[in-house]
């Protein structure tokens, strides 16, 4: 089985514009001149034709983004809906009018908020938003001597520490009830703000944070800060007692390195461990 994956870029205007556009690299319709730009990920699942290698001609995806998508995710706007509530109805529409199975789509709302669904999920999304912190740490294991640490860590066990930038996407799935999600956009921001950046950033992880202390805490890895920082806000979402849990969190050291945590296993794992 083969999964195909195509974004189609597009604009919502106020009002129709006789022009549509060419640029579909650029977004088909064309922002004329003021409107809402969006991306629209479709993923299809199946067995390429043997005789094109095509799962299915992108050109139909396109079309059919354009032809039932758009218009829903308009009205949509138009109603002031919920847009976590509008991605699965984007689902259905697009399975029942491509002739190969649709498992899942991802809209795009900006650069850094994304909900998506998966034909499993029925009616609950995914919600995901970045955010980013400013932080210094130093690489530094107890377990060994100083010269091993300066041998296996290298810059990084520089006494003085150093620092990242580091980019962070929660990913909340939750359920959607009378069009709308169990959590909100503004809450998942309040709650991050409040218990990752907040406490985090413009911090030495070594000398300002106790998970991360020098004297008992974790050595503050990308891969121990991702699991962290997937306990605390699991921890706070769940204090909500809404229909809303972390299904994973991504932590960004640089844009080529990240450790990603969650999963059912994760979640037992670090509460197990008490971190």
């Amino acid at each position: 089985m083969v999964t195909l994956r195509r974004t189609v870029r597009f604009a919502i205007n106020p009002s129709a514009a006789d022009d549509r556009g060419t640029n579909g690299y650029g977004g088909v319709p064309s922002l004329m001149p003021w409107g809402r730009t969006f991306e629209l990920t479709v993923s299809c699942r199946g067995t390429p034709d043997p005789a094109t290698g095509y799962l299915i001609n992108i050109k139909a995806i396109d079309d059919a983004v354009r032809r039932t998508a758009v218009p829903a995710l308009a009205a949509h706007i138009e109603r002031h809906a919920d847009p976590a509530a509008c991605v699965p109805q984007l689902l259905t529409l697009l399975r029942n009018h491509l002739p190969v199975p649709v498992v899942a789509v991802r809209l795009h709302l900006t650069p850094t908020l994304v909900i998506d669904t998966e034909v499993t999920m029925g009616s609950r999304v995914v919600l995901a938003q970045k955010f980013e912190i400013a932080a210094a740490h130093r690489l530094h294991s107890p377990s060994l001597s100083d010269a091993e640490n300066r041998a296996f860590f290298g810059k990084c066990n520089n006494p003085a520490g150093h620092g990242h930038n580091y980019v962070i996407e929660p990913r909340v799935e939750t359920g959607t009830r009378a069009a709308r999600a169990a959590i909100t956009l503004a809450e998942l921001e309040e709650i991050t703000q409040r218990v990752l950046v907040e406490p985090f950033d413009h911090k030495h992880l070594n000398l300002d944070t106790p998970e991360f202390s020098d004297h008992n805490g974790l050595n503050p890895t990308v891969e121990n800060i991702a699991m962290v920082f997937f306990r605390l806000l699991s921890t706070e979402l769940a204090r909500l007692g809404r229909d809303a849990r972390l299904r994973e969190i991504t932590v960004w050291e640089t844009d080529r390195t990240s450790a990603t945590f969650g999963g059912t296993q994760d979640y037992h794992a670090v509460n197990d461990q008490q971190v």
